[in-house]
This record gives C-alpha cells, sequence and structure tokens, in this order.
C-alpha cells in the first residue's frame, strides 16, 4: 500500500513537472512569435513617467504584443530594463522581445523637416514650428544664445547664420535647445570638414566675416558655379575700400526693423543703420542668413577677379563687369530694356 502510495504521488510530481514545462514552452513559444491579430502599421506613443505594466497593457491593446503577462515575465528575466518614452510604429507583426527591444533601445519615429538656404533665424524658427517641431517663441530664444558659436565666433550676439539649412529628421516633442544644438552642431561639421581647409588668404580673415560674406553670396547667387565670382567681387570691393552696396543686407535691416514689404525702395538705399552696406563701409556687422554649402565654400575661396560689379540677365546668370560704364550698360539691357519688353508683350497681351 505505502510502496503504490508513493508511486502515485512520485507519478504526481512528474505531471506536475511535465505540466509546468509544457505552460513554460508554449509561453516561450508565444513569446517568439510574431503576433498574428497584428494588421497594418501601430503606432503607440509611450509617455514619459508611465510603468512598464501599463506601457505592456498599452501594447497589448493595440495589437503589438499577444499578452502583457507574458511580456513582462520577460522583462523581469531582462532584469526590468527601463522602457524609453516617445512614439513609436510597428510597420509589421514582431515577436514580444522584438517589440521590447525597441522601446528599450529607444527607436521612436523621426519627422523629416527641410531647412532651405538663405533664411534668417526668424525664419528658421518660424518654418520648424510650422511643421510642428517646437515653438517658434522658444526656438527664437534659443538661438539669441551665442554661447553655442563662441569658440568659433566670439563676437556673435546669436546665432544668426550658424544655423545650417539641411533635411534633418526630428521625434515629436524634441525640444526647442536640442533642435538648435543639432542645426548648430550640423554647421560646426560642415564648416570644419568642408571649408575650413579651403580657407584661402584672400578670404575674410575671420570666421564671422566668412560667414557674412557666404550669406550676401546666398542671397545672390542662383547658381552654384557662379557663387565664387560673386563672392570675388565683393572681396575685390573691400580690398580697395569700395561700399559692397548689396542690397541683400538692406533687406535684412529692414526685416529687423519689421518694415520690409517685399519692395526696395531708392529711399531705403539711403537709411543710415549698421547693415545698409550702401552707406556704411565693409561687411555688414554679421551675417543675414543661413548660407548653403556652396556659398561657405564660395566665400573661402573667393574668385580673384577684376570685376566690381555684376547685375542679373533674369535667368539666373549675371552679368559681370570691371567698370561702372561697363555696368552701366549691362543694366540697360539687362533690366531696363528687359522689363520695357516684358510690360510691352504683357500689354499686348491684354
Amino acid at each position: 500500500m505505502r510502496r503504490r502510495l508513493g508511486r502515485l504521488v512520485w507519478m504526481g510530481a512528474l505531471l506536475v513537472v511535465s505540466a509546468a514545462a509544457t505552460v513554460a514552452a508554449w509561453a516561450w513559444w508565444v513569446l517568439h512569435q510574431p503576433f498574428d491579430d497584428h494588421r497594418g502599421a501601430r503606432t503607440v506613443e509611450v509617455r514619459p513617467g508611465q510603468g512598464a505594466a501599463q506601457i505592456l497593457r498599452q501594447l497589448e491593446e493595440a495589437g503589438v504584443v499577444a499578452d502583457a503577462r507574458l511580456a513582462r515575465l520577460y522583462l523581469h528575466w531582462l532584469h526590468d530594463p527601463p522602457l524609453k518614452a516617445g512614439e513609436y510604429r510597428f510597420d509589421a507583426p514582431l515577436a514580444t522581445p522584438d517589440v521590447l527591444a525597441k522601446l528599450i533601445r529607444g527607436v521612436i519615429v523621426s519627422y523629416p523637416v527641410t531647412l532651405i538656404e538663405g533664411l534668417t533665424a526668424g525664419e528658421i524658427a518660424d518654418a520648424l514650428a510650422a511643421k510642428g517641431f517646437g515653438d517658434a517663441d522658444l526656438l527664437r530664444a534659443e538661438m539669441g544664445t551665442p554661447e553655442r558659436i563662441a569658440d568659433l565666433d566670439p563676437e556673435a550676439p546669436d546665432l544668426e547664420g550658424y544655423l545650417y539649412p539641411d533635411t534633418y529628421s526630428f521625434a515629436r516633442g524634441t525640444s526647442e535647445a536640442e533642435i538648435v544644438d543639432t542645426l548648430v552642431r550640423t554647421f560646426r561639421q560642415r564648416f570644419r570638414d568642408q571649408v575650413e581647409p579651403l580657407w584661402a588668404e584672400r578670404a575674410p580673415t575671420t570666421v564671422r566675416g566668412l560667414v557674412t560674406l557666404a550669406s550676401i553670396v546666398e542671397k545672390e547667387a542662383l547658381l552654384d558655379e557662379e557663387r565664387p565670382r560673386i563672392a570675388g567681387v565683393y572681396a575685390h570691393r573691400l580690398r580697395i575700400g569700395m561700399a559692397l552696396a548689396a542690397d541683400p543686407t538692406v533687406i535684412f535691416a529692414l526685416k529687423q526693423q519689421g518694415t520690409w514689404d517685399g519692395n526696395l525702395r531708392k529711399a531705403d538705399l539711403q537709411l543710415d543703420v549698421p547693415y545698409n552696406t550702401y552707406v556704411r563701409p565693409g561687411l555688414p556687422p554679421g551675417p543675414i542668413c543661413s548660407p548653403a554649402l556652396a556659398s561657405l565654400r564660395a566665400a573661402a575661396t573667393p574668385e580673384d577677379t577684376p570685376y566690381l560689379y555684376f547685375v542679373s540677365r533674369n535667368d539666373g546668370t549675371h552679368a559681370f563687369a570691371s567698370s561702372y560704364a561697363e555696368h552701366t550698360r549691362n543694366v540697360e539691357r539687362w533690366q531696363r530694356e528687359y522689363w520695357r519688353r516684358r510690360w510691352a508683350e504683357e500689354k499686348r497681351g491684354k
């Protein structure tokens, strides 16, 4: 009788162990199978301060993991690494360990935003805010902190000119400080890797001067092949003490005053303000926009040219001249005659 009872107990224990092993094997299989109920892309936002249990329930409700309790056991087996906040996208079914790996590493969704060259700092702030990346006023405040660029430009009062135009990817909720840090860091990398090594003796001798010249070139040039020549015209004028007489600097001054309406008038060219290069000699006090790499490289290696003047041909190219008489003829041909002809054609079309 005792022998039979002992055999039954032993057999019962074996059954328990076998059942436990079966459950464990099943749980392990479930954990490592892509969840079949996952159809189409799913997006889950994990908010700061959420606990692991709450996050896992959220993933189960979204159809990303099959069982939040099994996922919690697996996470405990991993010694409970923290799950990072952010927006996550799951484009295809994943096994639970792969889902958790994304949250542990913080593989969050980011969105592209393109900042075109030639924008002022304020215009960049507005462009970012319009795409949902930060608050415009807070971005402007961050752009008013020159400490970020003090090692390159100790005289900078703000970050005008040092916010590199490019296509970036930011996660929703990225702070204004982090966004501005990224733009400045990108400028620093491009400048040190692709501009500084080219710096020629005929270029401005300070980073601030070079970026300022590049910003003017950016607003004047359309074609990359003309940028070194336009930079050369301004470098030539600087060498002989001739006023730069660059319209974009006056426009920047009007933007600073809040009076720019899209039209540059003769009276504007007489304004006695620091950025008016018609009445103030030399380079303006600082950059007037964020220049592209091509303009920075042109300012670092301006063409050694005899030209002192240029005028638009209205097709993206410019006519260059070394004398004022030649420039006057170019203006007559490419501006006055061109627009008289255009106006006459439009009138006939009516």
